[in-house]
């Protein structure tokens, strides 16, 4: 998930993705479509190991690929919530003592304030930036 520089904090409509379909996606539209021309254009013969596949397995397929479709559908509301959630930790933290790893020792000090880099939250502590996950304690 590709999240632009000028993300505004509480707007999830820049999550949402701008990519392009590619030739290897198959939308539920598509795949209805195949799955119909399938029906209507049964294998010529039984034999040889052919089979035109009974509803059962188009409903299975169907299924399936539904799941798949809601599953991703899930993972992008999931990601936009944990977002959302690491953005209220962030703001909470403003005013408050941390204690946070630096690139070579521990750092204590109050959150001066909070930007967001490529997504993530960043702490602004004694004039320089700490991720959110490298906090270690917080204090009043």
């Amino acid at each position: 998930m590709d999240i632009t520089s000028n993300f505004t904090i509480g707007s999830t409509e820049q999550l949402i993705s701008n990519k392009s379909q590619s030739n290897s996606d198959l939308s539920m539209d598509d795949f209805l479509q195949i799955m119909a021309a399938a029906i209507k254009m049964p294998a010529m013969s039984e034999e040889g190991g052919g089979s035109s596949g009974g509803s059962t397995d188009y409903m299975a397929q169907m299924i399936q690929f539904s799941t798949m479709e809601q599953l991703k559908d899930l993972t992008e509301s999931l990601n936009t919530t944990m977002l959302m959630t690491q953005q209220q930790q962030a703001l909470a933290m403003i005013g408050k003592t941390v204690t946070v790893t630096g690139e070579a020792s521990i750092v204590t000090g109050v959150v001066d304030k909070v930007k967001f880099s490529n997504g993530f939250a960043t702490l602004m502590i004694g004039g320089k930036d700490y991720y959110l996950n490298d906090v270690q304690s917080i204090g009043e």
